[in-house]
């Protein structure tokens, strides 16, 4: 069955001293353009997400964060004692001020606080890790459920051309004879003698030439392989995008053979529907 490339997922984790949010958005692309925004001290795991994102979503443009809100127990940046006593020392032989105004001007200057790089826990990686599984089976099902309706869509424009292909079928017989007379009427009109023989050859092969029955075949042909791919367990949209090329293939010869207004009509109807089937085909994965 068919998925779609547009989907959603979210999984909130909540740890001891962190709240970790993790997101999964994805829109349609030819390829997988993968976009992930980490925390510095996860980068060691980008590969790894990477992977496991790649294998799970196959294509689309995709973004994926994990954001973290710390509940204030844990601090990144410490007061420098050391620098901070040492700047005060030298403050007190320049200014005359006490205390309070000395520690206010040296925690101002450089290299006062120090930044404490967090290290990667890796029992809370495990969590993450599991956590990350949870939101890809999420975004997943959301693009099974676009699938779903992509696929009554799909059927539905189909049912359709298939309804226009058997009435060209039915008016088939009416626009040949058309073609005959007018043949018929135009070397009645030139008022010449002709050799009947030689007409009648003539007559066969123009309308041969015109005949549409191989066409009419290969597109319903092609119809029923798309109503099968679409059912299939490897349906893609690249695949059903080859399909729908030869179905365009076969509406634009039965409309440049037609010669003949009804059925030009039709072959119309059915391009209308073919284009509403190629735009939703983008949204394929």
């Amino acid at each position: 069955m068919i998925q779609s490339m547009t989907g959603y997922g979210k999984t909130v984790l909540q740890l001891p001293t962190k709240k970790i949010t993790i997101e999964l958005k994805s829109l349609n692309s030819k390829n997988l353009d993968l976009n992930v925004r980490i925390p510095a001290y996860y980068r060691e795991k980008e590969l790894d997400i990477r992977k496991k994102l790649a294998s799970a979503l196959v294509r689309g443009k995709v973004d994926f964060s994990i954001y973290i809100e710390n509940n204030g127990v844990e601090l990144s940046s410490k007061i420098n004692e050391n620098v901070v006593k040492e700047y005060m020392n030298q403050l007190r032989t320049i200014v005359d001020s006490d205390e309070i105004e000395l520690l206010k001007m040296a925690v101002k200057l450089p290299d006062s606080l120090k930044t404490e790089r967090e290290e990667l826990d890796e029992q809370e990686w495990i969590q993450i890790d599991e956590a990350i599984s949870e939101t890809v089976l999420e975004i997943n099902k959301y693009r099974s459920d676009e699938g779903a309706v992509l696929l009554a869509d799909f059927e539905f424009r189909i049912s359709n051309i298939e309804k226009l292909l058997q009435k060209v079928i039915e008016i088939d017989p009416d626009r040949m004879e058309q073609v005959k007379e007018k043949l018929k009427k135009g070397i009645a009109e030139l008022e010449v003698k002709i050799d009947q023989n030689r007409f009648e050859q003539e007559l066969i092969y123009y309308i041969e030439k015109l005949d549409i029955t191989e066409e009419k075949v290969r597109l319903k042909n092609h119809l029923d392989y798309f109503n099968k791919a679409l059912k299939s367990e490897d349906s893609n949209g690249k695949k059903l995008g080859f399909i729908t090329q030869e179905l365009g293939r076969e509406i634009n010869t039965i409309g440049s053979k037609s010669n003949f207004a009804p059925m030009q009509k039709l072959v119309v109807q059915m391009k209308d529907e073919l284009e509403k089937i190629k735009e939703q085909n983008l949204n394929v994965l």
